[in-house]
């Protein structure tokens, strides 16, 4: 046996499998992807072209920020000056973050800006935003023609400003349709009902038929071609909230620095500035606000308390000049001047501490560490002025009867005197009331935007196209079951494998080819890779015919499109090359193509010779070109295997068989018909030719077994069709493909029926 060498690329069985090999060549991956490139290039391709369209296609977000600083440990407007080191004021500042997110201050923006109202033109589906955005980057001023004789939609340049819609509460979140029309009018419509008729910069109104609502509108601008068509819907408050706390973010920059940024995502580069800044004011005005109202409680709460002790330091001082009057004047003595001064001191600060006390209770429990803070400051005076008292009780009793008196006015004294200046100082903060809280950066207008990232996209596009390209590469490769190792298939089948043709582009040309001469590879091409192994082929059938009975070959295959007939006719102008006279059958009397080869007609053929029509000088022509004679299919017959049984097509092959050098029968495929078994029962040579990486290891058993029940030994297998080192270009070589539709549609039910 003689065979030409070539590269064998393992198949999904031997790849894969221990026995065939006991690692991964990683040689065979790369080039199961060199061979395999035009599907991951294909596969690349169509990702880019996904990945270039998304960043066509999706609407351009703009990113403006604002920063704000919140001082954490600004002092309050109301803090008596005594008591600023015992009640902290720091402002957290993740409550902060929250407060700005809150609906409190987002809700407001909402109702100032009129974020619930949403007014935008109507598009072409999927690309009209894309080709208006584009129009109007290049025309700012202009509106764009409408294209396809879409007229009602907007094509670049519309604007419209909607600022009052009212409408039922029943109609929130319902999109209406507004219309424009000629100078400045416009129509509003909910499907195909006109709600209402208007113009630019008109309120309009109308009650809605048959209820007692009613609708308005005001539209301040609007740029449009007539019949161009918008969307007018007004969302509820809380949509429109919750719409823009997904789009708006609060950060602190860094930590404990007490620096925030605000950010907000839009569409609208406007409208990003322009809302980010409106949050920004309006928290720090609500900040400023809350001081100012903090300041106003305060001086309440001082006014309350100063005409509380404005009463009692009247009524002690009463007390005392009566008392004196009584007793006439009294001099108090060094000791007693000075347990008077302490007391005071004392009581004073355990009376503010006290108005303290009560005004933090009214905020906060009594496990607040302030007020736990002032609680012990208490207990502490508490202690000390008790100590003071102990030391009055030893005075003499006028002593101390003066000391009481006294005390009582001086303290009342100082703290009447201490709460007037608080309220005053306070009342002058109130009127400057600063906030602890600054703009530091006002949001500006951006300009470039972060949104579609088009590097980024198209380069995961790029990458997403190479993974993907690259995995259906080997899933293809491991769903592919079919065999392309010689070495497989002789272990399989027991047989050898006479020669394996490769693939050849040429052979590709010429089953491509419609119009024209046709052309023969073997004739046209001598040098092709794929007549070299015939020619390898020629020498190894030499040796096989040693111990034949006769000179007939029978070729024959498994199923359609393995290329057989393009075997039989190269392989028959290969041996008439060598000087051999060589007759070629196309014994395939239902879908035999070959004469279409040497451009002549199939009638008057292998049926007539079988049928005794015509003779067989008649039925055999002569190919010049080739050097060989060749016998047609002849008419179709309607019973081809009864035909071929005949004893008559027998005697036929007997008498070529002594005329020629080789006679090369061309059959059916073997699996599906029998006409094969009958012809190789005539034939000393039968040759099964395969194609490369389509055939199962139990399609293949099937097949010998089939020919070996009706007495036909497969003497030697053809490997047609071997790509370089690829299992994936499965394309169909010779004249085996004239095959019709009808056979191919029943191809898969009777290949699954015969392998069962």
């Amino acid at each position: 046996m003689s065979t030409i060498p070539f590269n064998k690329s393992p198949s999904p069985a031997s790849f894969f499998n221990e026995e065939e090999n006991d690692e991964i060549d990683l040689g065979e991956l790369l080039a199961t992807l060199i061979e395999n490139r035009w599907l991951i290039i294909s596969t690349i391709l169509f990702a880019l072209t996904i990945g270039i369209s998304k960043t066509f296609l999706d609407t351009p977000e703009y990113k403006s920020n604002t920063m704000l600083q919140i001082v954490e440990n600004a002092p309050s407007l109301g803090e008596l000056e005594p008591l600023s080191g015992l009640v902290e004021n720091k402002k957290p500042i993740m409550a902060e973050i929250e407060i700005i997110k809150s609906r409190m201050i987002l809700g407001e923006a909402v109702k100032n800006l009129n974020l619930e109202i949403i007014a935008k033109p109507q598009y072409f589906p999927f690309i009209g935003e894309a080709i208006a955005r584009h129009f109007q980057q290049n025309n700012v001023e202009q509106i764009s023609t409408p294209l396809f004789g879409q007229s009602h939609y907007a094509w670049g340049g519309e604007i419209i400003q909607v600022d009052t819609l009212k409408i039922p509460s029943s109609w929130l979140n319902k999109k209406l349709t507004l219309i424009a029309g000629e100078h400045g009018r416009f129509k509003l419509m909910n499907e195909e009902k006109i709600l209402l008729e208007g113009e630019v910069g008109k309120y309009a109104t109308q009650q809605l038929e048959g209820t007692q609502d009613s609708i308005s509108i005001f539209v301040s601008q609007l740029k449009a071609r007539p019949d161009t068509q918008f969307t007018v819907m007004r969302q509820s408050e809380l949509n429109a909230i919750g719409q823009l706390q997904q789009r708006f973010e609060v950060t602190e920059k860094i930590k404990s620095t007490g620096i925030l940024e605000l950010t907000l995502e839009s569409p609208s580069p406007q409208a990003a500035a322009k809302i980010v800044n409106e949050i920004a004011n309006i928290y720090v005005r609500l900040n400023v606000e809350q001081k100012s109202e903090e300041a106003q409680k305060r001086i309440e709460f001082l006014d309350k308390q100063s005409q509380f002790i404005k009463d009692q330091l009247q009524e002690a001082t009463a007390n005392l000049n009566n008392y004196q009057a009584h007793k006439g004047s009294i001099d108090l003595t060094m000791e007693t001047q000075g347990i008077l001064s302490g007391v005071v001191e004392k009581k004073t600060q355990l009376t503010l501490l006290q108005q303290k006390y009560e005004e933090l209770r009214q905020k906060f429990t009594e496990s607040y560490p302030s007020v736990i803070a002032i609680q012990k400051q208490m207990d502490i005076l508490q202690n000390q002025i008790g100590e003071y008292e102990r030391e009055v009780k030893s005075l003499p009793e006028t002593q101390q009867t003066i000391l009481r008196l006294s005390k009582d006015v001086q303290v009342n004294s100082e703290l009447y005197m201490s709460l007037l200046n608080n309220s005053q100082t306070l009342k002058v903060a109130k009127a400057g009331a600063v906030g602890d809280v600054r703009i530091i950066d006002e949001a500006i207008l951006p300009t470039v935007p972060i949104k579609p990232k088009k590097i980024l996209i198209v380069t995961i596009s790029l990458i997403a196209g190479l993974i993907i390209g690259v995995i259906l590469t080997f899933v293809r490769k491991f769903l592919n079951k079919g065999i392309d190792s010689s070495n497989l298939i002789e272990k399989y089948l027991n047989i050898p494998v006479y020669v394996t043709i490769p693939h050849s582009a040429e052979q590709t040309k010429i089953a491509k080819q419609k119009n024209g001469p046709s052309k023969i590879l073997a004739l046209d091409f001598k040098d092709d890779l794929a007549i070299e192994s015939l020619r390898s082929l020629r020498t190894t059938l030499h040796f096989a015919f040693l111990e034949a009975k006769n000179n007939i070959i029978m070729i024959t295959g498994p199923r359609p499109g393995v290329g057989k007939s393009f075997v039989s006719l190269n392989l028959a102008i290969v041996l008439a090359d060598a000087g051999k006279k060589v007759l070629l059958i196309d014994a395939d009397m239902r879908k035999g193509l070959l004469n279409k080869a040497f451009g002549i007609k199939r009638e008057e053929g292998l049926s007539e010779l079988i049928s005794g029509v015509i003779a067989p000088s008649k039925g055999i022509r002569h190919i010049e070109a080739s050097n060989i004679d060749f016998i047609t299919t002849g008419d179709i017959p309607p019973n081809p295997s009864e035909l071929l049984m005949h004893e008559r097509f027998g005697q036929l092959l007997e008498v070529f068989s002594k005329r020629y050098d080789h006679v090369i029968i061309d059959t059916p495929p073997s699996l599906l018909l029998t006409d094969a078994s009958i012809v190789g029962r005539l034939a000393s040579v039968t040759l099964l030719t395969l194609k490369a990486g389509i055939h199962s290891k139990q399609e293949l058993e099937q097949c010998t077994k089939r020919l070996a029940q009706s007495g036909v030994q497969v003497k030697g297998i053809v490997l047609n069709d071997l790509p370089e080192r690829s299992l994936g270009n499965n394309y169909g070589y010779g004249y085996g493909y004239g095959y019709g539709k009808d056979f191919y549609k029943n191809y898969n039910y009777k290949l699954g029926r015969a392998l069962n």
